[in-house]
Formats: structure tokens, C-alpha cells, sequence
């Protein structure tokens, strides 16, 4: 056996290398349904399995990212306030770059693991590793609120109310803006919340 016909046969016998084969993750689309005053995303435990995550770990991320509160039942999440796929997407992303891609060689080849009560991020393709920034509670306590009374909000009015308020949705909330139209983009200033109500008046 020559010295080339060696050569090839030993590259032959050596692993896949790290970032070889194209995509190395691949992670189902969210699939969301309205339900109600709800919004649920029905393959999260698929997502998760595919990030190789808890999906109770991913489920308060999202919660953190969409600002609201939920509940996650087997492979099933649900979450207060209306959401489209495209907010859980958003949502998902920033949970990988955060949680699964390695800020050194940008292959999601990551474990997670709590080294001394902090997150640490561990990569198996290059070895770095690093704390995460963002600290996700799995505890079920209370969430930042969507929104606060006396602050203004830029709203987009999807309908009208009985009193002929505009009305917007703005995570868990749905809100109904005095002198706002349906189809308007406005500056909303948040008079007062009562539950997942909100009150409030286009801002001058």
C-alpha cells in the first residue's frame, strides 16, 4: 500500500468533524392555536427535544421573552395574551443563541449544566464554555407584566370596542385605546389595568 492510498484510508476512519454534513441542527417550526384568551405552542416538547433542552427550561424562556405567563402540560405549552408563530420564533431564536449556540465556534454541539448555582454553557466541539446571561425561572413565580399603568405603549388597533374605544392586543393584554381607529398605529398612554384589561388613551 502506497503512501497516498494510506492517507485516505486513515481520513476514512476519522469521526465527523464538528460543522461537516451540512446543519447539524435542525428544529421544527412552531406551531401555535389560538385558544381563547390563550395561545398555545403545540410541539414544544418536540422543539426542545431537538435543542436537546428541558422543555420546562424552554418553556420559562419563552415566558421571560413573550413578557406573560403560562402553563406547560407533556409536550404542550400555553401561554396567556394572543401570539402569533412568528412571536414564538422570535422567542425560540434568543433562547438558542442564549442557551445552545457556543459563542466561540457557533455550533449548538452545548450542554447545559449548573456548575456552583450558575448556568454554565459547555461546548463538546471546542471545549469553551461560558456562563448564560439571561436567568430563566422555573419556579412558576410571577413574570414582568406586558405592561405597566402610567407608561405609553406604540399599539397597532385590530378592532373596536362597544364604546367604540380602539382596541389592541399587546401580549396577555387587550387593550382599549379612546380616540383610536381600527387599522391606526398609535402611542398608547396606559390609564389603568384591571386582570388582562388595560385602559388607556391615544397619547398627545
Amino acid at each position: 500500500m502506497n503512501y497516498d492510498d494510506a492517507l485516505d484510508r486513515a481520513y476514512d476512519t476519522l469521526p465527523e468533524q464538528p460543522g461537516e454534513g451540512g446543519d447539524r441542527l435542525s428544529v421544527p417550526d412552531p406551531e401555535g392555536q389560538t385558544d381563547g384568551a390563550f395561545t398555545r405552542l403545540t410541539n414544544l416538547d418536540d422543539i426542545a427535544d431537538a435543542l436537546s433542552r428541558e422543555p420546562q427550561h424552554l418553556h420559562s424562556a419563552i415566558q421571560r421573552e413573550l413578557g406573560t405567563n403560562g402553563q406547560f402540560d407533556g409536550g404542550e405549552a400555553r401561554y396567556n395574551g394572543s401570539f402569533d408563530t412568528s412571536d414564538f420564533q422570535s422567542a425560540i431564536d434568543s433562547y438558542i443563541a442564549e442557551f445552545v449556540t457556543c459563542s466561540e465556534c457557533g455550533l449548538p454541539d452545548t450542554v447545559l449544566k449548573t456548575e456552583d448555582g450558575v448556568d454554565m454553557l459547555r461546548c463538546q466541539a471546542c471545549g469553551a464554555f461560558r456562563p448564560v446571561e439571561k436567568s430563566v425561572n422555573t419556579g412558576g413565580q410571577q413574570q414582568k407584566p406586558t405592561l405597566e399603568e402610567g407608561k405609553t405603549y406604540e399599539v397597532k388597533i385590530t378592532g373596536t370596542g362597544r364604546e367604540g374605544d380602539g382596541v389592541a392586543e399587546k401580549g396577555k393584554y387587550t387593550i382599549f385605546v379612546s380616540g383610536a381607529r381600527e387599522g391606526q398605529v398609535v402611542e398608547a398612554y396606559i390609564d389603568n389595568i384591571s386582570g388582562t384589561l388595560a385602559f388607556g388613551r391615544v397619547a398627545q
